[in-house]
């Protein structure tokens, strides 16, 4: 298929180090290439499945891509996690072009029955996996090109009949679907006897999964009878990451004047230059206006007090202007002040000096010099900020705004969020009041005030809807306040097994909400739950809440890791830039592996040699110091059964940046 577009990716460590290390990719595209495809992209990230997901989903949701090809990451080796990464995305595997690149590599080596291909669609885009080398790479391309294979795949996957090859193959005497579905033949020639049945099936719709039925306890039975064990499955950090992508979409848009207020907006249209930027001939040094024929000598020096712009320069004159300013009629050229020497002055009828009078000037200019052309910089109509632009705090996109003169612009509203915390022991530390319960409260509630602390300091706004005391009462006026005023919700608190942890079962049984993941295989934060609650009328059709565990430091890593990505797919960033930005870095001190992974808190530092991680010290979940001056969170892996139980100093892995990188 002449034209379909592709993008590649590569996925290895040695090569998002070093790119000259990626062989394949260049293969891939210099084949596809040849064959008349057009390769948009080539990408080569680390062995990371979240930052694979990441890359492919972003391709997928642009809508211009037809055919994602990996290559690396298919085998049994300890980091290949490509699999694992893609088959997740896939609403509709392709087993039989699994078998295909399968058989094709076994025709050269047995060893290709350890590689672990996958292949499928997600929306209008195939996808399929490729191994890492460049022979394997040739031998599946090769395979996959021949007979027009991936040709046909592409545009049925595009919502095209496949007529051209249906066609082909009926007058081969094969059984191929009509139109409405069923099959029809072309040929009696004892094909259909035989069973050589080429069966093809066209589904354009994917069934998103139904929600599951209510699996929390009711809290209205005795203690007795709640669950001794969670009934919720425990989920990776991918499946959960990808999961709050999918169930969440970005707010409607609005207007806003272009001020200081827009940083943290994604730009919801493109933007335009209303007008050419300079409107007319200007300058770009202080100095004095001429024309380029003007030959060094002694002139009268004119100002915008003296001579209007639009009436031509008289002979003997020069212009005097600043940086900026607009040139007057008649003149082509600038000469800098450094090129002049101050020749005479006019006088107060005292004899005080107050103004040029005469200059000299020292060179002549040839035409243009320093001047800025009308539409130099902009031209009118010229695009100078796309749709889903995210207006940064360094101020480039608003200054971009204001220099063309736009006093308002189009973008995706900034989610509001209400905070609570949940529990008879907490105590408010601004109004230590303790709250009716079993007669105790003495614990400090840290996780309100450090994650009001940490979402107003990424620019969102805080409803503090305060403590919540453990009754179901109190839990389903407060939760539904929130819903009314805010676009997501965040509790912590309440999401374990005891008694008092209500937060699943309002969502549940009285909310009539949808809890997507209720456990994650991640330490700490192993009870972060994730649901949405219908608002019918409300604010938004539904508002996702995060019930983030009650321990200070389970609460921040899982805000950083989950919640920072939720609010920025509402507020409409890209997918690509929901999850905050990760780098390679070097460990600093032995680090123990947990049969969960762990994201490890730590100081991340620059060096001439890389990036140094620190441990901040005890890791325990409770302890919120661990997050004192940290800056990263070292993402270390699980421990398997047979694997090593321990990072050695030197060990290189994945660090999520949530604070300004420090130099060593």
């Amino acid at each position: 298929m002449s034209g379909a577009r592709v993008a590649i990716l590569t996925v290895s460590d040695t090569a998002a180090a070093d790119a000259s290390a990626d062989r394949s990719g260049p293969t891939i595209q210099s084949v596809l290439t040849q064959a008349g495809y057009v390769c948009r992209h080539l990408v080569i990230v680390p062995d990371d499945e979240i930052r694979i997901r990441t890359v492919v989903l972003g391709w997928c949701d642009q809508g211009d891509i037809d055919w994602i090809v990996t290559t690396g990451g298919t085998g049994f080796g300890v980091r290949d996690r490509t699999p694992e990464a893609i088959k997740p995305l896939l609403e509709r595997e392709a087993p039989g072009l699994v078998h295909l690149l399968l058989s094709a590599s076994l025709q050269s080596t047995p060893l290709a029955a350890l590689s672990r291909p996958v292949a499928g669609t997600i929306r209008h885009t195939l996808v399929v996996t490729l191994p890492g080398s460049v022979k394997a790479v040739q031998e599946n391309l090769a395979a996959l090109l021949n007979a027009g294979v991936v040709n046909h795949a592409i545009e049925l996957v595009r919502g095209g009949s496949g007529s051209t090859v249906h066609a082909q193959l009926s007058a081969e005497g094969v059984r191929v679907p009509s139109v409405a579905g069923s099959v029809v033949s072309a040929s009696t020639s004892g094909f259909e006897d035989a069973g050589a049945h080429y069966h093809h099936h066209h589904h354009h719709h994917h069934t998103p999964p139904q929600p599951r039925s209510v699996l929390s306890h009711d809290p209205g039975l005795p203690a007795h009878t709640r669950h001794r064990e969670s009934p919720y499955p425990l989920v990776s950090v991918a499946e959960a990451y990808l999961t709050i992508l999918r169930e969440i979409q970005p707010l409607p848009a609005h207007e806003q004047p272009v001020t200081s207020r827009l940083r943290g907006h994604v730009i919801a249209e493109d933007v335009y230059a209303p007008q050419n930027v300079p409107a007319t001939p200007s300058t770009n040094v202080d100095g004095y206006a001429l024309r380029s024929t003007d030959l060094p000598g002694i002139y009268k020096v004119l100002s915008a007090r003296t001579h209007p712009l639009t009436a031509p320069l008289p002979p003997g004159t020069v212009y005097r202007v600043n940086t900026g300013g607009p040139l007057p009629a008649g003149t082509d050229a600038v000469i800098m002040v450094e090129d002049t020497r101050l020749h005479s002055t006019q006088r107060t009828p005292s004899g005080e000096e107050y103004e040029e009078n005469e200059i000299e000037t020292l060179a002549q200019v040839p035409p243009g010099e320093n001047v800025r052309e009308a539409g130099s910089d902009v031209r009118r109509g010229e695009l100078v900020l796309e749709r889903g632009t995210v207006v940064n705090s360094a101020g480039g996109e608003i200054g971009t705004l204001a220099f063309v003169g736009r006093t308002k612009v189009n973008v995706i509203r900034k989610p509001v969020v209400a905070l609570l915390s949940t529990g008879n022991e907490l105590l408010d530390l601004q109004s230590p009041h303790p709250l009716p319960g079993d007669g105790w409260g003495g614990i400090w509630d840290t996780n309100r005030p450090s994650l009001q602390a940490a979402i107003e300091g990424l620019g969102y706004e805080v409803i503090d809807l305060g403590i919540v005391p453990d009754s179901l009462e109190a839990h389903v006026a407060v939760l539904t306040r929130g819903l009314e005023s805010a676009d997501l919700l965040l509790t912590t608190g309440g999401t374990s097994m005891g008694v008092g942890d209500l937060l699943k079962p309002v969502i549940e049984r009285h909310l009539n909400g949808t809890v997507h993941f209720g456990r994650v295989k991640v330490k700490p934060g192993k009870p972060t739950t994730f649901a949405t609650i219908p608002t019918p009328g409300g604010r938004n059709e539904r508002v996702p809440i995060f019930a983030l565990p009650g321990n200070p430091a389970s609460a921040l890593v899982m805000f950083h890791v989950f919640v920072i990505a939720a609010l920025r797919k509402l507020g409409g960033w890209p997918e690509a830039r929901c999850r905050l930005p990760s780098v390679r870095v070097q460990i600093q001190e032995t680090m123990r592996l947990d049969p969960r992974p762990e994201y490890h808190r730590a100081i991340i530092r620059a060096s001439v040699s890389g990036f140094k991680a620190y441990s901040t010290g005890g890791q325990r979940s409770s302890r919120v110091a661990s997050l004192k001056g940290a800056n990263g969170l070292v993402a270390l892996p699980a421990r398997g059964e047979k694997g090593p139980s321990r990072l050695e100093i030197g060990d290189v892995v994945e660090a999520i940046m949530i604070g300004e990188m420090q130099m060593e």
